[in-house]
């Protein structure tokens, strides 16, 4: 009877266990929504800083208990919702301005998230590494590694060491996502839910474009005379970037998908092409064409075809789409006109007088650089090169200059192996050749803008890497395994 009792006892007075997860998602929803309440009182007070930075918080709070539960579907996440944070941005375009503080751009949600996720794949990848021993990688990421650390470097000689350390923490950002997401995509069906994620990245932004026409007042730039739509990006530049890369892969894997995915990929399809010929941006217009033909030359003649009938379409239903390109003297007219001031010619003209002011900055360290994202801060003119190639000379030095080029260089490699180590017909040569058409793309972009730090595209090109450089390891083991001698 004693024993009975006794047993009672200890049963009762036992610890119970703490399930520490559900009690973190708890606080999480908690904290969510007493910032929600607060943003709610600073909508009331017509504060943007007051209702997007409380939002920011409560759903950074949330993400980081999804980071520490199911990191994999963190990332997703991540991914997902990148493409349209930029409709919350707090400080201002930086673009031919100093006074825009990285103090003010630290405060942004996407830099918030930013940190957020450096810190989250940090503490992953130590477990990854604890867990395995190792992180294997590819020459992609060492070209990755090497030139971030060019760019690391040039902060020590950098005159605004804040700025340049921003800099290189959004680099950071794009380095450690690829790193990330070639450890975590193992199999092809990590890939599709991968490359799904960035797809299903487009709906904020063309749902929101759509209804922005559909209402009559599209988000937009006014630029040299053009009304440039910019969906939910900062600028009509980015939206446009963002609309090629997508263009890009989606017309390289739409012949192998299946029905019920074709559908839905059409519509993004059609959709993007519209508004990539109203963002009005020459660069991604001109490169989102040769990504095409190089996939139309590897996998499918039609779509040169529908390349050229496209093309030609724009022209004629889009009438200022031309003069888009035929007026470059006139557009730098406009655009000074504008801003105040006289007609410094077209935009080449002006793009080469301006790289020949930015190159001899780089005299007084030709090594490593005057420091990232100070040209802006060494001319009267306030902007970056728009070139990057000449951007990493200046910024991080000889150093940082052949890390870009040997980054670029992996990149191309990378992309001509999966096209070799894959089947005609197969998903998998769908990936390799859209990110060989993407890699070409964004090189061509580089010749005449600033990208190498455009974190919200960068994510997106690096994730369609990231697929391709695990396509090319599972072929790797399949010939490997394909090799191994049949059991007796």
């Amino acid at each position: 009877m004693s024993g009975h009792l006794g047993m009672a006892t200890a049963e009762l007075t036992t610890t119970p266990r703490i399930d520490w997860t559900k009690l973190a998602v708890a606080a999480a929803v908690f904290a969510a929504a007493v910032l929600a309440a607060v943003a709610g009182m600073g909508a009331g007070e017509g504060s943007k800083s007051a209702v997007v930075l409380p939002i920011a918080i409560g759903a950074g709070l949330i993400l980081a208990v999804l980071a520490l539960t199911r990191f994999q579907v963190y990332v997703i996440e991540m991914l997902i919702a990148r493409a349209s944070l930029d409709m919350a941005k707090l400080s201002q375009r930086t673009a031919g301005s100093t006074s825009v503080g990285a103090s003010s751009r630290a405060l942004d949600p996407s830099s918030i998230l930013a940190v957020l996720f450096l810190l989250a794949a940090g503490v992953w990848l130590a477990a990854q590494y604890r867990y395995r021993g190792s992180l294997p990688g590819s020459p992609l990421r060492r070209a990755l590694v090497l030139f971030l650390a060019a760019g690391a470097v040039s902060v020590l000689g950098s005159n605004n060491v804040t700025s340049s350390a921003l800099e290189a923490l959004r680099i950071c950002a794009v380095v450690a996502m690829f790193t990330v997401l070639e450890q975590m995509i193992t199999n092809i069906t990590k890939a599709k839910q991968l490359l799904l994620a960035c797809f299903l990245a487009t709906v904020i932004p063309l749902v929101y474009t759509t209804y922005g026409f559909l209402t009559g007042h599209p988000k937009s730039d006014l630029k040299g005379g053009y009304t440039r739509i910019s969906g939910t990006f900062n600028q009509s530049n980015d939206y446009g970037r963002f609309l090629m890369l997508m263009i890009i892969m989606g017309a390289a894997v739409y012949p192998h998908l299946e029905r019920k995915w074709r559908r839905a990929m059409g519509v993004m399809l059609v959709l993007s092409s519209i508004y990539l010929f109203f963002t009005y941006t020459r660069s991604a217009l001109v490169a989102c064409a040769l990504g095409l033909l190089i996939v139309g030359i590897l996998q499918s003649k039609r779509l040169l075809a529908g390349l050229l009938i496209a093309g030609m379409a724009g022209l004629l239903l889009v009438p200022s789409l031309s003069g888009r390109f035929t007026d470059l003297t006139q557009y730098q007219a406009k655009q000074l006109s504008q801003q105040g001031g006289t007609n410094g010619g077209n935009t080449l003209a002006w793009r080469l007088s301006y790289w020949t002011e930015v190159l001899p900055l780089a005299n007084s360290n030709p090594i490593t650089g005057i420091g990232l994202n100070q040209t802006k801060f060494s001319t009267n003119k306030a902007k970056q090169p728009h070139n990057d190639f000449i951007r990493t000379y200046v910024e991080t030095g000889l150093v940082g200059f052949f890390a870009y080029v040997a980054m670029l260089i992996s990149l191309v490699l990378l992309g001509r192996r999966a096209v070799r180590r894959t089947k005609k017909g197969t998903f998998e040569r769908g990936v390799a050749v859209g990110f060989l058409g993407c890699a070409a793309a964004f090189i061509a972009v580089s010749v005449v803008a600033n990208v190498i730090s455009n974190v919200v595209n960068l994510w997106y090109f690096i994730a369609f890497a990231a697929c391709t450089s695990a396509i090319v390891k599972i072929a790797d083991r399949r010939e490997a395994m394909a090799s191994l001698p049949a059991p007796y």
